[in-house]
């Protein structure tokens, strides 16, 4: 998720900034309804309106527990949370992502959703996505909404270079690289990519070729940094310096900027976070061709889920009635509103078919909730250091690589020692 916070994070400040009251039912708990203070980061104008319904929705069913809903901001959500929870004052239900709160369940903030949820919810998302919502063995929350990466294409353009569409199941790298190449002039490169924020990225897709990089959780992790972990950024590299068919400024701009470059036909292709259909199907001008390719590759097509989530502090004094109220935003119709909003990846497979029958696959829906059985748990989800490791060595290192300033081995040096570093190995 996190590109995708980079790419709208400017409509989300402007968002958050116009809507920090409270709206919804302003209910007197001393009256006797029970007020749940719901947090939601939704911020796109449908997904922001599916959510209003959803919670009118419930209060016009639940007369005895209203929810009181709140606009938050992604770009705030963790430092809010940190205050929060340490002055008691978080609200009943909070909408995050699973990276995030893993370290707040570490720390004895999240209630135990597990004796919760009903069959019909656990039964509808797959295993591997429970799996990262589960620190030491407890469920700190419901997951919602994926994003997995796909290759957007311009189909003119690939069909003009020769390039066969592709209709398997799967992707390679090696045939990304090799449209990439027979798809690039003189004039223009074959692909895009905004890497910006490159961590996330390379540690998803890293997953389709082995590459874990931690093992063990907790305090307790360990890094290794081989030839599986460095597969995606070297393949990158490989496609912008060597083969230059990968434009290298893409990799120093955002999502959304390589994306409006797409638009107005810089690249054949581009990689980016599958939300982007959105946009690709609101402002693609007239005869502009697109679709969404199958899932990519390495050695398998796996890549991290990292789901919204909803949860519940574990000092909440209504742990039972927000969890009621998750089981009810869980319900395949709610998460398919949101999903539609938000044009994510529904968690569950109910809230799966209710997309596609409604999109009928179009807009590149059917590509998108294909990938979505590839989306699994990733090792540096539940390692408490990462986020530090993150941001103040793997971002700078990779982007120095990426930007051709070192090689590889170095690259391997840097995240290998910066790990050292941040968990006092």
């Amino acid at each position: 998720m996190h590109l995708r916070r980079l790419g709208l994070a400017a409509a989300a400040v402007l968002l958050a900034g116009c809507a920090t009251a409270p709206v919804g039912p302003d209910v007197d708990e001393s009256a006797g309804p029970i007020t749940l203070r719901f947090q939601s980061l939704a911020f796109q104008e449908p997904s922001v309106a599916a959510t209003e319904r959803i919670v009118a929705a419930w209060n016009a069913e639940h007369p005895d527990v209203q929810v009181q809903l709140a606009q938050g901001s992604w770009d705030a959500v963790h430092d809010q949370l940190v205050t929060q929870f340490q002055g008691g004052t978080a609200p009943d239900v909070i909408h995050d992502e699973s990276a995030d709160i893993a370290g707040f369940a570490r720390q004895g903030y999240l209630a135990d959703l597990g004796p919760h949820l009903s069959e019909d919810t656990r039964s509808g998302v797959p295993q591997g996505v429970w799996e990262a919502v589960t620190v030491d063995g407890t469920v700190v929350a419901a997951p919602t909404l994926l994003q997995s990466y796909v290759v957007f294409a311009n189909t003119t353009v690939l069909e003009q270079a020769g390039v066969t569409i592709p209709t398997s199941p799967t992707w390679t790298w090696d045939e990304l690289a090799d449209a990439a190449r027979r798809t690039t002039t003189p004039d223009r490169p074959g692909l895009g990519w905004g890497m910006r924020q490159p961590t996330a990225t390379v540690m998803s897709l890293g997953l389709g070729f082995g590459g874990t990089f931690f093992t063990g959780g907790g305090d307790a992790a360990t890094l290794q940094v081989g030839d599986a972990e460095l597969q995606v950024p070297r393949r990158i590299h490989d496609m912008a310096y060597a083969d230059r068919s990968l434009d290298p400024t893409s990799l120093t701009q955002s999502g959304s900027d390589v994306i409006t470059a797409f638009l107005a036909g810089r690249y054949a292709m581009v990689v980016a976070g599958s939300y982007v259909a959105q946009q690709l199907a609101e402002a693609a001008p007239p005869g502009f061709a697109w679709r969404v390719l199958p899932a990519l590759a390495g050695t398998s097509p796996n890549q991290a889920a990292n789901p919204q989530t909803l949860s519940v502090p574990a000092d909440s004094p209504h742990v039972e009635q927000a969890a009621e109220f998750i089981e009810f935003v869980m319900r395949a119709e709610n998460l398919a509103a949101l999903a539609q909003g938000e044009w994510l990846i529904p968690a569950s497979e109910p809230a799966r078919n209710a997309v596609h029958a409604a999109t009928g696959g179009r807009d590149g829906w059917e590509a998108t909730l294909d990938g979505a059985q590839y989306l699994t748990t990733a090792p540096f989800q539940g390692v408490a250091d990462y986020p530090q490791w993150k941001d103040q060595i793997a971002t700078p290192a990779l982007q120095r690589y990426l930007g051709n300033q070192t090689d590889l081995p170095t690259l391997q040096r840097e995240l290998t020692e910066g790990w050292a570093q941040v968990a006092g190995g």
